[in-house]
C-alpha cells in the first residue's frame, strides 16, 4: 500500500504538550477529510498515549515523545514513542481499570480508550528500553475498515 504523507515530532515529556500533540494528530489527519468524530476519535487516542508516555514512561524525570504519523489511502496510522522505563508486562497494563500510579488517582483505562477509538492498537515495549503504541484508524468508507 502506498504512503500518501507523513510527519515527525519530538517534543518534551511535559504534560503541557499533550494539548500539543492531540491539535498537531488533528491537523495531520484532517487531510483525509475525517469526520468530526473521527478526528475526535484520534485526539482522544493521542492524547492518552501521550499521556502514559509522560507519566508512566519517563515518571518523574525529562525525555522525549516521538509522534511518527503516515497516511495511507483510507488509513491513518499514528505512531507514540517513549525511551522511558517500558512495560514489564504489556498484557497486564492493557487490562481496563490496572493502573501502576494508584497514588495518582490514575483511571487505568489508558489502553482500553485507545483500543475503543482506534481500529487497531499494537504495545511493543522493552524495560528501560520505552514503549511504542501503534494505532490504526481507517477513515471513510475504506474497502479495509468494511472487512475488519
Amino acid at each position: 500500500m502506498e504512503k500518501l504523507n507523513e510527519m515527525h515530532i519530538k517534543f518534551l515529556s511535559k504534560s503541557s504538550n499533550e494539548s500539543f500533540a492531540r491539535v498537531t494528530a488533528a491537523a495531520f489527519a484532517s487531510q483525509m477529510d475525517p469526520t468530526l468524530e473521527e478526528i475526535t476519535d484520534i485526539k482522544t487516542a493521542v492524547s492518552e498515549a501521550v499521556t502514559n508516555a509522560i507519566i508512566h514512561g519517563y515518571e518523574d524525570k525529562m525525555g522525549y515523545v516521538e509522534i511518527g504519523a503516515y497516511i495511507y489511502p483510507g488509513k491513518l496510522v499514528m505512531e507514540i514513542i517513549d525511551r522511558g522505563k517500558g512495560i514489564a508486562d504489556i498484557e497486564k497494563a492493557r487490562q481496563p481499570l490496572y493502573t501502576s500510579k494508584p497514588e495518582l488517582e490514575r483511571s487505568g483505562m489508558g489502553f482500553t480508550v485507545m483500543e475503543t477509538f482506534m481500529d487497531k492498537v499494537e504495545v511493543t515495549s522493552g524495560v528501560n528500553q520505552g514503549t511504542r503504541v501503534k494505532m490504526i484508524k481507517y477513515i471513510g468508507s475504506s474497502t479495509e475498515k468494511m472487512g475488519r
